[in-house]
């Protein structure tokens, strides 16, 4: 893992000086080594976390001619077949690094390389014949790649922080990326908080000549292929052979390495398969909390006995707020996912004892797991029945608005609430709800006037309608499947877990999201993924015979923080102070009298706030630090 930096001009020079001052934003995801190339107008800067190759594989790296410069952040899985390749046609290689088959892909199939490469990856390469800069992201969004065009010239990085040290771009605020951090917890590609930068989407690639820009699509997850096996079996063997090859080649690595354990089945299954293929004990390691009903330790603990693993455990407690501020530092801009603070823990403590750990990041989104898609496959069954019940048809879902407000709580009024989102809206609205912190009917009673009339004409409900659109030919259950893939994972998980690791120089490796295992289990039918409203089904059918009976059976649990309690307890005076003090009241997006509300019904205990406080209060933390520009 590494962090990457570049400036190309159209006219003018680059200095030394604004690369490497952009580089050392960024030591924390490469503090083993630096090295950079600046020549007129071009400059490259790279931090480097060595993982493979630890003597020769010092970026930025060049072709055989010196006309290609290549500096790059990830994994390539694929890298000793690539190489062999590439030799055998005859390419030059400097080092041993996994890194450079790139440059040489890139000399031999152009922008076609990407085909090629199986990992994780965010990289530049500088064609000095061409006069051509190439970046370029991994399909689906594990590397994160920033850039900014300022008058022809294009800045680049894997951190916001590391561009706003360049003096030509402003920290003036997109008020429309605002709006999506409210209903998201975060801010999809390709925006980001900050109007003179954006992100480049997961597989997409930019090209940068003479000034001007092309961005282009190289790769979507797809639905509509299918896989036709004869039988169950046959697709339960498919998929685990996969599976298994898929974490055999996360396993390389030239230093310490081991896994997260949260005693769910998707990072128990990876530790698994690890143990099987490991001559060592792998090493595991657990956060919980002391809420028990939080904690998934006692799992944990059953899972590395099962597997023989040299164990580890933290526990987290509610003083974890005061590093808030530097995790928020650490998100370049707002981020509001709660689990931000065990998985900087894990994080923290594995890398007292690794420098690389596996995970179990993806699961969810390849078969179906989370609680939302079973609750809107069975709320889709219900409207469908509501609809052949004439008498139900004739009194319409309008009829029951008046008792939503009071009884928000009853779950029969619930479902006839989400029911009438779904006839009024739409399902990918109905879907959406179950992904957001403020509806538009909240966030128009909570923003000022000032705010509203910045996004007047924005709709952040725009972005899940378009990719739930676009997946017109599947069902129900791809289509939401669809939607995270494009939306949650790269934007929140993905996020979220490339912060929280590289904040403490930890490289993280997701199995179940190599690119070719998403592929087969995309084109598998549906009903193999939940069946009868069963998440997961395929993958638990196999783990019946791999896993411990407890954890294959044990209910969903997310890797959720108990903020609810720590709102009304322990950091209650912290939330009262850091929204409710006159700096933040005073601020142009929200109403203040809204705003004491919110923090006043949740601490009362009259309406359940801890998802949107949250977001409001990482939203003020962020604005004292970046904007107000405050330690």
């Amino acid at each position: 893992m590494c962090g990457i930096c570049g400036i190309v001009k159209k006219d003018g020079k680059v200095y030394p000086a604004v690369i490497e001052k952009m580089a050392s934003t960024m030591v924390y995801r490469g503090p083993d080594e630096q090295g950079y190339m600046v020549c007129e107008n071009v400059g490259l800067g790279h931090r480097r976390l060595k993982i493979i190759d630890l003597t020769t594989g010092r970026q930025p790296i060049s072709n055989e001619k010196n006309t290609m410069f290549l500096i790059c952040n990830g994994e390539i899985y694929n890298f000793r077949q690539l190489r062999t390749v590439l030799e055998d046609s005859g390419h030059k290689f400097k080092t041993n690094s996994d890194s450079e088959v790139i440059i040489h892909l890139y000399e031999k199939y152009g922008t076609e390389c990407l085909k090629f490469l199986r990992g994780m990856f965010a990289f530049a390469i500088w064609d000095n014949e061409k006069k051509t800069l190439f970046l370029a992201r991994d399909r689906l969004g594990k590397k994160p790649l920033v850039y900014s065009i300022k008058n022809g010239n294009i800045y680049f990085a894997s951190e916001i922080k590391a561009l706003l040290e360049v003096d030509e771009i402003s920290r003036e605020i997109d008020y429309s990326a605002v709006d999506l951090f409210l209903t998201y917890q975060a801010i999809p590609a390709p925006w980001t908080i900050f109007r003179d930068i954006r992100k480049l989407k997961p597989g997409h690639y930019l090209l940068w000549t003479d000034g001007k820009i092309k961005i282009e699509k190289y790769w979507q997850i797809d639905f509509t292929k299918k896989l036709r096996l004869s039988n169950e079996q046959e697709y339960i063997d498919a998929m685990w052979e996969k599976l298994v090859e898929s974490t055999r080649i996360r396993m390389i690595a030239d230093v310490p390495l081991g896994a997260f354990l949260s005693g769910g089945i998707d990072s128990s299954t990876i530790v698994g398969i690890m143990s099987e293929n490991s001559s060592q004990p792998v090493k595991t390691f657990s956060v919980g909390f002391e809420e028990s009903d939080f904690s998934e330790l006692n799992f944990a603990r059953i899972v590395a006995e099962k597997f023989g693993t040299e164990h580890y455990e933290f526990i987290v407690r509610p003083d974890v707020i005061s590093i808030l501020p530097k995790l928020v530092w650490h998100y370049n801009e707002p981020f509001a996912d709660s689990s931000m603070i065990p998985t900087y823990y894990v994080a923290r403590e594995t890398r007292k004892h690794v420098i690389v750990a596996l995970n179990g990041d993806g699961g969810d989104e390849n078969f179906a797991g989370y609680t939302r898609y079973w609750q809107t496959q069975l709320l889709s069954k219900i409207y469908e029945l509501y609809k052949k019940i004439p008498l139900c048809k004739a009194f319409g879902l309008k009829n029951f608005e008046h008792l939503y407000k009071k009884y928000p709580s009853n779950t029969f009024i619930r479902i006839l609430k989400w029911l009438g989102e779904a006839e009024r809206c739409g399902f990918d609205y109905a879907y959406a709800r179950r992904l957001i912190s403020f509806s538009n009917d909240f966030k128009q009673k909570i923003y000022s006037e000032d705010m509203k009339k910045k996004i007047a004409d924005f709709d952040s409900f725009l972005l899940i309608k378009d990719i739930w659109d676009s997946s017109a030919e599947v069902d129900l259950i791809e289509k939401m499947l669809a939607t995270d893939f494009q939306l949650y994972l790269p934007d929140v998980l993905m996020v979220k877990m490339d912060i929280a690791s590289m904040a403490n120089s930890l490289e993280t490796r997701s199995p179940f999201l190599d690119y070719e295992f998403v592929e087969l289990i995309a084109s598998f039918p549906s009903n193999l993924k939940m069946k009868n409203f069963r998440t997961k089904y395929i993958l638990k059918t196999k783990l019946k015979e791999f896993l411990p009976r407890k954890i294959v059976r044990r209910k969903k649990m997310g890797f959720g923080v108990p903020i609810g309690r720590w709102f009304k307890g322990e950091l209650k005076n912290y939330l009262m102070e850091t929204l409710l003090d006159k700096e933040a009241l005073s601020r142009q997006y929200f109403v203040p009298e809204e705003i004491k509300k919110l923090v006043e019904q949740h601490i009362s205990g009259t309406v359940e706030h801890s998802s949107r406080l949250w977001t409001l209060l990482t939203f003020e933390l962020w604005h004292k630090i970046f904007i107000d520009k405050k330690a």
